[in-house]
């Protein structure tokens, strides 16, 4: 098991943020995972019918499986490495498991013709 696969195992027994996931969460991403705890303390992981988006400060960033469109993963990021996520994907994962994902029955692609 991947060092990805156990703090998100830990974390969805636990159903919360303990001190010792968030502790591996860090190690295992750095500033990355710090970017994630706080995107998902602060309630910006949105989950719409076609898609989940995370809120950054400067823009929305669309997050499918592990990728994501921003770039960080585009540029920086080495595919062939699981541990490498951005911090949007690490969100996600995050929200899911500790159920914050802000839930909206609609989709995304009419909410973003508004934006």
């Amino acid at each position: 098991m991947s060092e990805v696969e156990e703090w998100q195992t830990d974390l969805a027994a636990a159903g919360q943020l303990t001190p010792d996931v968030t502790d591996r969460i860090l190690s295992v991403h750095d500033d990355r995972g710090a970017q994630a705890i706080e995107a998902v303390s602060e309630g910006r992981v949105k989950e719409y019918r076609d898609f989940t988006v995370v809120v950054g400060h400067d823009d929305e960033y669309v997050v499918e499986g592990q990728g994501c469109g921003c770039r960080d993963s585009e540029y920086n990021l080495d595919p062939d490495d699981p541990t490498d996520l951005c911090w949007h994907v690490i969100a996600v994962a995050i929200a899911r498991r500790v159920d914050a994902v802000d839930s909206h029955d609609m989709w995304y692609s009419d909410v973003r013709d508004f934006l």
